[in-house]
Formats: C-alpha cells, structure tokens, sequence
C-alpha cells in the first residue's frame, strides 16, 4: 500500500534554499573572462605606453 502525497509537503520539501544560491558555472566563467581580458587590456596599454617617446621641453618662464 502506498501513501498518499501532499502537494504542499512536496513543495516546501523542493523549494529552494535561499542561503545556498552560488553563482555557479556561469558566474565563474563570467569573472574567468573578465579577468583575463582586464589582463590583456593592461598588457596592451603597457605596450603602447613603452612606444612613447617624447622629449619634455623646458619651460619658458624660468628664464
């Protein structure tokens, strides 16, 4: 013999844990691609900065 379900006790025993939410695969692979296009950014602008050369010319008033 089988008992009976109650569809009220079957969903607060599925419902979800709001304490438990992560975020999970997505939000890892999310910040992973974050980071490493902030790493390729900085590497970028470090190379364009080296390309600078200027030579910084006196200034007239102190004469």
């Amino acid at each position: 013999m089988s008992t009976p379900v109650n569809p009220v006790q079957l969903a607060t025993a599925l419902a979800l844990d709001e304490t438990k939410v992560t975020p999970g695969l997505l939000g890892f692979v999310v910040f992973a691609a974050l980071g490493v296009a902030t790493w390729f950014l900085l590497k970028s602008m470090n190379a364009r900065f080296k390309k600078i050369d200027f030579a910084e010319q006196p200034d007239p008033k102190d004469d």
